[in-house]
């Protein structure tokens, strides 16, 4: 009997030993959980840290750009309206001249709105981590992670996969137009009006379909183009040179009194503009005056 008593006593004292062990072990899971996910977040934070340091001095770089393409521009524009009236051949590479600056500080200004988003969008990413407690945080990773998988684009990013890279094609089609491959920049640019119709250089794509029809001598389209840019990119640094050369584009199909309508249009509307300089020395040219004179004493037209 005192055998079995102690027997039965060691079995009491040791039946709680496997639940304690399990306890135990689950606590060690879970500490090493979340010093795992705090190690991610410390990469996490370094990476962004990184990236920020990155995209702040490409920032710095491109508004420095920025700054030195405007001054060229105004002295470009101020040279231009120093000069006397020249002839067409130089008011074309005068007008050459000045898109080539107006695309470079076009391209600059877009790249620093898209670094400018992407610093924005870190710092948003940071601050959402930051207030989030840990167990939140693992939640939002692993729902991320078993909805896109690891890699994958979130689903804004792949429908745009399927459309060329924006970039690519718009430089593309500046490329072959300067090379005079008009046919291939025709189709870039028409690929950038099908595909981001909503960018901000939607409106130069426009322009240089114009521009093609109108180095073509195809003038019945290029006034469609022109009015385009005019009437659906009014806002647009080239909405200047489209009414120029709309008006050039009539001049040229022999309509008189449209052409002398659009260029009097284009000096009421951008009267400090080279484009406008331009206009008067076609009217000048034309024998006609800038501003129509009263009914009873009409210029000859």
């Amino acid at each position: 009997m005192k055998r079995t008593a102690l027997a039965l006593a060691a079995l009491l004292l040791l039946a709680p030993a496997p639940r304690a062990f399990a306890v135990n072990r689950d606590i060690v899971q879970l500490q090493t959980q979340v010093q795992q996910l705090q190690d991610t977040l410390e990469r996490m934070q370094q990476s962004n840290d990184e990236r920020m340091g990155v995209l702040r001095q490409l920032v710095q770089q491109t508004a420095d750009t920025v700054a030195k393409m405007s001054v060229s521009l105004e002295t470009v524009q101020r040279q231009t309206q120093a000069q006397s009236e020249g002839a067409s051949s130089a008011e074309q590479q005068l007008s050459s001249q000045l898109q080539s600056l107006n695309d470079s500080v076009d391209e600059l200004k877009s790249r620093m709105a898209k670094l400018q988003a992407a610093m924005t969008a870190l710092q948003n990413q940071q601050q959402t981590l930051a207030s989030q407690p840990p167990q939140q945080q693992s939640s939002d990773l692993t729902m991320r992670d078993s909805q896109h998988g690891a890699g994958s684009p979130p689903p804004q990013q792949a429908a745009q996969q399927t459309a060329p890279p924006f970039d690519e094609i718009y430089q593309g089609g500046i490329r072959d137009y300067n090379a005079g491959r008009y046919d291939v920049a025709a189709q870039e640019f028409g690929d950038v009006l099908r595909y981001y119709p909503q960018e901000d250089r939607a409106g130069n794509a426009q322009f240089y379909l114009a521009e093609i029809s109108y180095r073509q001598g195809d003038y019945q389209n290029a006034v469609k183009g022109y009015d385009a840019v005019l009437e659906q990119y009014a806002g647009n640094v080239k909405a200047p040179t489209a009414q120029l050369r709309k008006a050039q584009s009539l001049q040229a199909l022999n309509q008189r009194d449209a052409a002398v309508r659009e260029y009097r249009s284009l000096i009421s509307r951008y009267p400090q503009s080279p484009e406008a300089i331009q206009a008067r020395s076609r009217l000048n040219a034309m024998g006609v005056t800038i501003t129509p004179k009263p009914s009873g004493a009409r210029a000859r037209q």
